[in-house]
């Protein structure tokens, strides 16, 4: 369909106009007025339908204002991209959800759980108590961790070996093996932990399907389903629609952190990242989303089946926890309270407990640049939200997005 930007179309998928026009309002007022962020997008679309889909702010200090065609890094926004990728080699008979993951990454075998030391002091370890499973990586029940996490001497070694770096001297069997180095911070299933176990997932992907992480994606997952704007580096017909991305820190406010013209993201990474490597736009990410809110089949093109998009929108954390309970996490993409995790998606368990409006089995993720986005099957309803700044918990803009919306249904 052709898209009015700013338009609201409530007829498709009963909306109240003037409560979806109030949120390019709040945006404006509470975030691009006020310098909090430099751009704001947000899609809203019932049945798949686009009911409303806005743009504000520039794409580039000084430039145009961002549009339809802005690109935009949409770090974990990756995580259920690689998870989808994962289950289709899953339903072909491939790999299972508890193959152990040495079965397919021998470097992992015999990894042992933090039992002390680092900080200069060899490390010692403990065996698990069970193995890591495909399951675990998908959930982050694994053990692993991120370098960001800033909390112990697992994270430093992270942190010391330069693991993460897209750029650096590793790629994925590299970076593999130099995760293997370093001990577990819990025995797998024993807690939940955000952390590279997607990275790690695009790493079984690609030693499962005989493929390059990049072309799986590109010919399995977005050439049927016509992504044709979602990458791991921008090529350079399409870098001139790559927007500004901003951080910021308490002492310096916001302020760029990658430009556009000149992104670490217009060359290929040595590391291929399915934990965070991806731009897109949100019409591309719009289309997943409708694809795993139709069970996994958009115009024809059938990615997985519809029983897998159930399982995996399930929770699946031991015991039916959730993430108050069972989170060692110093930093996360979601709120706790209410909140089970499933194969690649956080899950909303509880809607009370959350404590804003939405419904039990919605399912979500975001990025660390503070993109988002939602799907509820109940409501047919799905979200994505697009801007540049990190971290994603300077402002509580997601949940503030999620009440204006689901107060706009009618």
């Amino acid at each position: 369909m052709e898209i009015a930007m700013g338009r609201t179309m409530p007829e498709i998928g009963r909306f109240d106009a003037a409560r979806l026009e109030r949120i390019d309002t709040f945006l404006k007022e509470r975030y691009l007025d006020s310098g909090r962020l430099a751009n704001a997008q947000i899609l809203i679309a019932r049945g798949g339908d686009i009911a409303h889909f806005s743009s504000q702010g520039p794409a580039r200090e000084g430039g145009k204002s961002i549009d339809e065609g802005s690109l935009f890094r949409i770090a974990s926004m990756t995580k259920p991209i690689t998870s989808i990728a994962f289950m289709m080699l899953l339903e072909q008979g491939k790999v299972a959800l508890d193959t152990p993951v040495h079965h397919v990454l021998p470097a992992l075998k015999g990894v042992g759980v933090y039992n002390g030391g680092g900080g200069g002091v060899p490390f010692q370890t403990r065996p698990t108590s069970e193995p890591m499973r495909m399951l675990d990586l998908l959930r982050h029940t694994s053990g692993l961790t991120y370098s960001f996490q800033n909390r112990s001497y697992v994270d430093a070694a992270y942190r010391e070996g330069k693991i993460e770096n897209w750029h650096g001297n590793l790629d994925l069997d590299g970076f593999i093996e130099a995760v293997a180095k370093v001990p577990l911070e819990f025995s797998p299933g024993e807690a939940w932990n955000y952390s590279v176990s997607t990275d790690v997932l695009g790493a079984v992907v690609e030693k499962v399907s005989g493929q390059s992480l990049a072309d799986f994606f590109r010919t399995q997952i977005f050439a049927p389903l016509k992504m044709d704007d979602t990458f791991f580096a921008v090529p350079e017909d399409k870098i001139d629609r790559l927007t500004d991305c901003y951080t910021f820190t308490p002492e310096k406010g916001r302020f760029l952190y990658d430009r556009g013209e000149a992104s670490a993201w217009s060359r290929p990474p040595k590391l291929v990242s399915g934990g965070g490597g991806l731009v897109s736009t949100a019409l591309d990410y719009h289309r997943f989303c409708t694809m795993l809110l139709n069970g996994g089949e958009l115009d024809g093109a059938r990615i997985v089946g519809r029983k897998t998009i159930e399982l995996m929108t399930m929770n699946h954390l031991p015991g039916g926890s959730d993430l108050s309970k069972m989170s060692k996490s110093l930093f996360s993409e979601t709120a706790n309270a209410g909140t089970g995790f499933g194969l690649g998606f956080a899950v909303n368990i509880d809607v009370a407990r959350s404590m804003i409006p939405g419904s039990v089995g919605e399912y979500y993720w975001g990025g660390m640049f503070s993109t988002a986005f939602f799907i509820d099957p109940v409501e047919q309803l799905s979200m994505v939200f697009m801007t540049q700044m990190s971290p994603s918990n300077v402002y509580p803009i997601r949940r503030e997005l999620k009440t204006l919306i689901y107060s706009a249904l009618t």
